[in-house]
């Protein structure tokens, strides 16, 4: 059967086709959570980052607490909003058959690195091999974001909340 044929049988069928299997995805960004995109209708896991769940709270360093998660989620909006569109690069599909990739904004800066760097997310070493330890050594020192207070990682947050043990 011939290409063509095949995408005619699949659209008539109603059989959904990957958007983009390996390429880069380029186009407006929705923001899902503090480390999730949604372009073009694509789910997109920022690769070798883990930002707080949207439901999980930090202390602020003055005694009180505020929704990180939140925080994170609106903050990342901001700075994608600033040059746009955004484009993602492909680096694997993950275990829920998510696109996990490497951002851009338009105007060049990595999202990625940006998330970690400003304290909204935290350097995956698990995922990312060291590439934004870095990035979370100047949050850090400058305690921006989480680092501006206590925190649970957001990995061991998840685990917890669902009675499990922490996988990070």
């Amino acid at each position: 059967m011939k290409p063509s044929h095949f995408l005619f049988v699949a659209v008539s069928l109603g059989i959904a086709l990957p958007v983009h299997s390996a390429g880069p995805i380029i186009g407006r960004a929705t923001v899902i959570d503090g480390d999730t995109l949604e372009i073009k209708g694509e789910r997109i896991r920022l690769h070798g980052v883990d930002a707080p769940e949207s439901w999980q709270t930090c202390e602020d360093g003055d005694g009180g607490t505020y929704r990180c998660g939140k925080e994170a989620a609106f903050a990342l909006d901001q700075f994608l909003a600033e040059s746009r569109p955004t484009r993602c690069e492909f680096v694997e599909r993950d275990r829920y058959k998510r696109f996990v990739g490497v951002c851009f904004r338009a105007d060049g800066p990595e999202v990625n690195r940006w998330l970690v760097r400003s304290g909204n997310a935290v350097n995956w070493e698990k995922y990312s091999k060291g590439a934004y330890v870095g990035a979370e050594q100047l949050a850090r020192a400058r305690g921006a974001g989480i680092w501006r207070g206590k925190f649970q990682l957001p990995c061991q947050a998840r685990a917890e909340r669902a009675g499990q043990e922490p996988a990070c």
